[in-house]
């Protein structure tokens, strides 16, 4: 399978389509923003809420209430960013409940009070679905929460409702476009409206980047947490396949599935991730995963001083704008104290594509199998084989633009018991870890390795789907270790992140790496709703 064709099937989509669909009288003329009422809560952190609600200023209430007002004149109306697929009914009762304990004097944690909003495949013991996005999903509400939420939960936090997302997160088709799905339609860039979001959490990033919410959670198999989170201009962290558990999440494959904060800040990211991490008796590979670490302890101004930094140059020139975007981020790197190794490729990064994508297929099906195989009777399919019989029946309104050839490859895989998934898993294992990541940073001494998480974000096309062209997020998705991506600039107006990954647990690490290239660069912008990118 070409290159091309492995990454958009595993959520790191692409760059440079020529066809913009927007619909007439969709968006304003070219280039004209849209005038929306001034935000008390613009660009504020959590820190910010916090002390806003300790001083008497807010109260979650007031907080969740200038959220939902927000959602409606920005995601419902005016831009139509179309990032949100379900708020939650009770949101605000929700956090009246939790300005009494605050009264009580029982504040649960950071968390306590903050509106989050989540990805459509995590799993809610609430009122609202959890679909990714199908059709064939809607109704489905169920009996229990991702562990991931009850973390949330007791720590706080309010759900205050769920993103929309590329459905089955981008993995149904070869030539699908992101942060499309058949029950949530399709979610917008809110830098430039006929841009697109990336995928597969393409609301979550597109939310959290136009203030919807304090924070959001993404989930990521290959790109699907970092590559929004570049498209929208915000810090994304895919944890260590293991820090956080999978339990309650719509799976695609369990040796890469991981959910991940996403936030406009590596403060409010790593303290968002300090909750969501944690040991689960229902996802035993959790367990060496630390319950009691507050990433929040690595925000080190001065965390590059001293580490050592490579260059992986292999996953330059894609873009030209994008390279000089690089250039000035490693001259950030040295000002601020590291030593930076250039070149410092990981010489495998090619060699298993793929097996990869025959990993992916052969988990997809086994585990997908298992999470339907749990849902109620009032959901219409219980396997992938119906799943796919259900997409064919309603062809007008799931399928209108893309196939699903990559369920139906899927569905014809064996069981995980197959020598040729047990090869190819072994293969990739190998490849993407000791001869790869781990290859790469023993031959440099290196404590992480940088490269561009991608390009700026490409024309929304339905005639043609995503084309990618360019990003880094393969090798830390494959070995199941840490990728943070953080804003380094934008090119006419349209985000540019910057990648830091390494081996696996070393989120302390790459947080202090990355908060101290935040700190000293400060290069995040929030969102003007253009109707285009801004060449001017």
């Amino acid at each position: 399978m070409k290159r091309r064709e492995f990454f958009k099937t595993t959520g790191v989509a692409a760059l440079g389509s020529q066809l913009a669909c927007t619909k007439p009288g969709q968006s304003p003329s070219p280039n004209q923003g849209y005038k929306i009422k001034p935000f008390p809560l613009l660009e504020a952190t959590i820190t910010d809420l916090q002390q806003g609600m300790q001083s008497g200023e807010y109260t979650a209430h007031s907080i969740t209430q200038l959220y939902l007002e927000r959602v409606d004149e920005i995601d419902k109306n005016g831009p139509s960013l179309n990032a949100i697929i379900e708020l939650n009914p009770d949101a605000l009762e929700i956090a009246q409940k939790l300005d009494q304990e605050r009264k009580q004097g029982n504040v649960r944690s950071p968390m306590h009070g903050i509106p989050v909003l989540i990805k459509d495949n995590l799993d809610t013991a609430d009122k609202m679905m959890t679909t990714a996005g199908s059709l064939a999903l809607e109704g489905s509400i169920t009996s229990l929460d991702a562990h991931t939420i009850t973390q949330l939960r007791k720590a706080g936090a309010i759900i205050l409702g769920k993103t929309n997302l590329s459905e089955w997160a981008n993995f149904r088709s070869m030539r699908s476009t992101s942060g499309w799905s058949g029950r949530g339609g399709q979610t917008r860039n809110p830098y430039a409206l006929d841009r697109n979001p990336c995928g597969s959490s393409s609301g979550s990033g597109a939310a959290v980047s136009a203030n919807l919410c304090a924070v959001a959670i993404g989930t990521e198999t290959n790109g699907s947490v970092v590559c929004p989170s570049n498209s929208n201009g915000v810090v994304g962290i895919k944890p260590t396949l293991g820090l956080v558990s999978r339990s309650g999440i719509i799976p695609i494959a369990h040796s890469q599935d991981t959910a991940g904060p996403m936030a406009r800040s590596v403060a409010d990211a790593a303290l968002l991730l300090s909750f969501m991490a944690g040991a689960d008796a229902k996802d035993p590979i959790t367990q060496n995963s630390n319950t009691l670490i507050d990433y929040t302890q690595f925000l080190d101004p001065n965390g590059l001083r001293g580490k050592r930094i490579g260059i992986a140059r292999n996953f330059f020139d894609f873009h030209d704008r994008a390279d000089a975007l690089m250039q000035e981020v490693i001259d950030v790197l040295k000002s601020q104290g590291a030593e930076v190794i250039d070149p410092a490729n990981i010489e495998t990064s090619g060699d298993y594509g793929d097996s990869s994508f025959e990993v992916l297929l052969y988990e997809f099906k086994t585990d997908l199998n298992k999470y339907l195989a749990n849902l109620g009777s009032n959901v219409p399919v219980h396997s992938l084989k119906e799943l796919i019989e259900f997409n064919e029946t309603h062809r007008d309104r799931e399928m209108p633009y893309f196939e699903q050839e990559i369920l139906i490859m899927a569905q014809e895989r064996g069981d995980l018991q197959t020598p040729a998934y047990l090869d190819a898993l072994k293969k990739v294992k190998r490849l993407s870890q000791q001869d790869g990541i781990d290859a790469t940073l023993k031959k440099h001494n290196l404590d992480a390795i940088m490269a561009p998480t991608g390009g700026p974000a490409w024309l929304t096309d339905w005639v043609n789907g995503d084309h990618y062209s360019g990003g880094s997020s393969s090798p830390a998705a494959r070995a199941g270790y840490p990728n943070i991506t953080v804003p380094c600039g934008d090119i006419f107006g349209l985000p540019i992140g910057v990648s830091f990954f390494s081996t696996a647990f070393t989120e302390p690490k790459l947080i202090q790496i990355a908060y101290s290239y935040e700190q000293a660069t400060q290069l995040r912008k929030a969102p003007q709703f253009l109707n285009t990118c801004n060449f001017s």
